[in-house]
C-alpha cells in the first residue's frame, strides 16, 4: 500500500472515527454516568441496551478505528449502528433526507476503512511488523 493511500486511510480513520467519538460517543458515555437511560429502542431488545450498544460503537470502536486497532473488526459494531440510525431517521418521512443522509456518510467513511484496511499508519500494523521479527 502507498504512503499516500496510507495517509488517505489516516485521515478518513481520524475524521470519522474522533467524529463519532466526541460528538456522539462521549455525549452518550456522559448519559449513561448520569443516570439518563432513556434511549430509542429501534431492534426491540431494550433501550438501555441499544444505548449501551450504541454507546460501545461510537466510543469504543470509534477509538479503536482511530488508532488503527482491530480496525477491520471495530467498523463493524459502527457500521451497524449508522444503518441503524439511518434506518430511524428513514422511517421517519418527517426527518427528511439531510437526517437520514447525515449516519450514511459517517457509514460510506468507515465502510472505505473497511474495505481497505488500516493502512500503514495504524497500530494493526505495527503489531503485523513485530509477528514477521
Amino acid at each position: 500500500m502507498s504512503s499516500a493511500t496510507s495517509l488517505a486511510l489516516l485521515l478518513i480513520r481520524l475524521w470519522f472515527g474522533l467524529e463519532m467519538l466526541i460528538a456522539h460517543g462521549i455525549p452518550k458515555l456522559n448519559k449513561i454516568l448520569n443516570g439518563d437511560l432513556g434511549f430509542p429502542d429501534p431492534l426491540g431488545i431494550g433501550s438501555e441496551l441499544s444505548l449501551y450498544l450504541v454507546t460501545f460503537a461510537e466510543l469504543v470502536c470509534a477509538g479503536m478505528i482511530v488508532i488503527g486497532l482491530k480496525t477491520r473488526l471495530a467498523t463493524l459494531p459502527y457500521l451497524f449502528a449508522m444503518l441503524v440510525a439511518a434506518w430511524l431517521h428513514f422511517k421517519n418521512p418527517e426527518d427528511g433526507w439531510s437526517k437520514v443522509a447525515y449516519p450514511l456518510h459517517y457509514f460510506v467513511g468507515v465502510l472505505a476503512v473497511l474495505i481497505a484496511g488500516p493502512g500503514r499508519y495504524s497500530l494493526d500494523q505495527k503489531i503485523e511488523e513485530r509477528r514477521m521479527i
